[in-house]
């Protein structure tokens, strides 16, 4: 297998995801900031034209994180970021949704529509106006995560693709204009353990 890569918070979803559970692939980068993922090559590996994508060991490729890193953990033995129960599946499953539907979607949206709008106005629908108004939906969700944390990790007691999904993509929105608010006390001593994981720095 080989995951097809690049900048963004998507992939270091998945290069983290592989650091926590020690799995090392061969990488090919994909420069997205000069549209390589736009061009005809890549769009036969992944057609929406994202990073990443997970090409099988029979040429067939899996894109979508949530797939790819569902997919690894049962593929590699060892703790599962997923769960060993069906009961511990389905709520990180349910975790992992909050957190893309309450704050990833609208965090990035907000960056591609505001401050990325040069490079994506090109490649997608942009709605400028949009973008205070999904940012803010973003902190918002943050809030949401802050009253209803329980910790010590977002599922309770198991470390999850959830927390994955969430730290990466609050990291991603401190270097582009959506820093994490000081007032979220809770969610700010979760980054801060998150960040200690040595997954974080493997994976850099």
């Amino acid at each position: 297998m080989k995951l097809y890569t690049s900048v963004g918070p998507n992939p270091r979803v998945v290069t983290m995801f592989m650091a926590e559970k020690g799995i090392t692939l061969d990488m090919v980068t994909v420069d997205i900031r000069g549209g390589e993922n736009r061009q005809e090559a890549f769009l036969k590996v992944n057609p929406s034209g994202q990073s990443p994508s997970l090409e099988l060991d029979d040429g067939s490729n899996l894109n979508e994180i949530t797939a790819i890193c569902e997919y690894l953990d049962e593929k590699n033995p060892g703790a599962s970021l997923i769960g060993a129960t069906a009961e511990d599946r389905a709520v990180t499953r349910m975790w992992t949704r909050r957190v893309d539907l309450k704050v990833c979607e609208p965090l990035a949206n907000g960056f591609r529509f505001g401050e990325g709008l040069p490079m994506f106005q090109g490649r997608m629908r942009c709605l400028p106006d949009a973008s205070p108004g999904l940012k803010a939906i973003a902190q918002d969700g943050i809030q949401w995560f802050e009253n209803n944390f329980q910790g010590p990790w977002l599922a309770g007691d198991r470390f999850t693709l959830a927390d994955v999904l969430l730290f990466c993509f609050l990291e991603f929105g401190a270097v582009v204009g959506q820093p994490l608010d000081p007032k979220f006390v809770k969610i700010n001593d979760w980054f801060n353990r998150v960040k200690a994981r040595p997954s974080v720095a493997a994976s850099a």
